[in-house]
């Protein structure tokens, strides 16, 4: 195993519970190879010092080394096995009334850059990292061994795996993959495109906020009206129908809707409008004289990918929710997520409460949650918390 030396910095780091270590930290790369797992040591004074553990090492990433283990481990087939039953009896535990769940969250079960979502009989997976691409063949055969599925699908085609050199593909892995498969989800029947969908399908962090969604429907004054704002394939639109006298979901993409209309044929719902719209020219159309509605949901796409970004994407939060709360009827219900990393739930709040003064409105707090618990959350890796959902109410 090659050997790789970082300074003291990235050794605090990796102390504070943190697996990263940039490449403006590592002071001697040596001999590693793109992908392959390397020890990590301490540099003192240009000899090899303390050992830190052992990492995936990336030629091309900022990212240079992803923490595997903080002990002298061998990272074979039993180390993947082990690391993937845990994941696997965790979400076993945890995960109710859904045959489609997260199985590994990357850094939050100690598989950095590996994501393995299940979706019935069948996996979706995504490698990353050029350690975990070069560890695919392994790790195939270890889900294969512990989760007998009839397919394994690769959708490595998530924009990262350019900063790893690696190519963006969509290929079976094992057995065979259809395009679409039926999941069930809190009860309803829900279609995954497995080889377009979003994420690997369909969004799974949301699960558990469809069902607190559908509560709060269920519970709000007003005309029982919803709108659903950034609809996708429908899941919060199809989960709060049975709550409400009729729903309408705004989606821009064409393939979207065609998907969430044939969720709602399938689970014999009839009180959904879908319509292709821009969000933002939607809620700008509309006037607050002749629409109002009891409950509007917010589940946009990430408005801020990075920190640079994070002013920019606080005015559009703001924005969005203003044109929003101007439709609320008293005692109405809004639901606003954020799946923005570097926008915070503290950024979030501020600019909730912005959009509530100048529409002159006042929320009071009903639930601050965040991704579905099969989406793992580490107190010591602060990316691993990145969805954000506010459910708020009129007062």
């Amino acid at each position: 195993m090659n050997t790789v030396r970082v300074n003291r910095k990235a050794a605090d780091r990796v102390a504070s519970g943190h697996p990263w270590i940039f490449s403006s930290d590592v002071i001697d790369r040596g001999e590693a190879q793109p992908g392959e797992a390397v020890r990590v040591v301490i540099d003192k004074r240009g000899s090899e010092g303390q050992l830190l553990g052992v990492a995936h090492f990336s030629s091309t990433s900022q990212i240079t080394l992803r923490m595997l283990s903080n002990r002298a481990a061998t990272i074979d087939r039993a180390f993947f096995l082990d690391r993937l039953q845990k994941a696997i009896a965790h979400r076993e535990r945890i995960v109710e009334n859904s045959d489609a769940c997260r199985v590994v969250f990357s850094e939050a079960d100690l598989l950095p850059g590996l994501i393995v979502d299940r979706y019935g009989s069948y996996l979706a997976v995504q490698m990353l990292t050029q350690g975990m691409d070069g560890a695919k063949d392994v790790i195939v055969d270890c889900l294969n061994e512990l989760l007998k599925p009839k397919g394994i699908l690769a959708r490595n085609d998530a924009s990262v795996r350019k900063l790893e050199d690696l190519p963006r593909e969509v290929v079976t892995l094992s057995g065979e993959t259809p395009e679409r498969v039926e999941v069930q989800m809190n009860g309803l029947k829900m279609h995954a495109d497995l080889l377009r969908g979003q994420k690997t399908g369909v969004y799974l962090d949301q699960r558990e906020n469809y069902v607190a969604a559908a509560r709060w429907a269920q519970k709000a004054r007003g005309s029982g009206r919803v709108l659903d704002c950034f609809s996708s394939t429908g899941g919060f639109a199809l989960h709060v129908a049975g709550h409400a006298e009729s729903v309408e979901a705004i989606e821009s993409s064409e393939l979207a809707i065609a998907a969430a209309e044939e969720n709602a044929r399938s689970n014999g719902i009839a009180n959904i409008q879908f319509r292709q719209a821009d969000v933002f020219d939607f809620l700008s159309g509309v006037s607050p004289s002749s629409e109002r509605y009891s409950m509007i949901i917010l589940d946009p796409p990430a408005f801020a990918k990075s920190r640079r970004a994070v002013e920019g994407a606080a005015r559009g939060y703001k924005d969005i929710n203003f044109r929003a709360l101007r439709l609320l009827e008293p005692g109405g219900v809004l639901v606003t997520c954020s799946c923005s990393h570097h926008m915070g739930e503290a950024d979030l709040l501020a600019a909730v409460a912005e959009a509530a003064l100048d529409a002159g409105k006042t929320l009071r707090v009903l639930e601050r949650r965040t991704q579905a618990s099969d989406h793992p959350i580490l107190l010591t890796v602060p990316e691993t918390l990145y969805l954000k959902c506010l459910i708020l109410q009129v007062a």
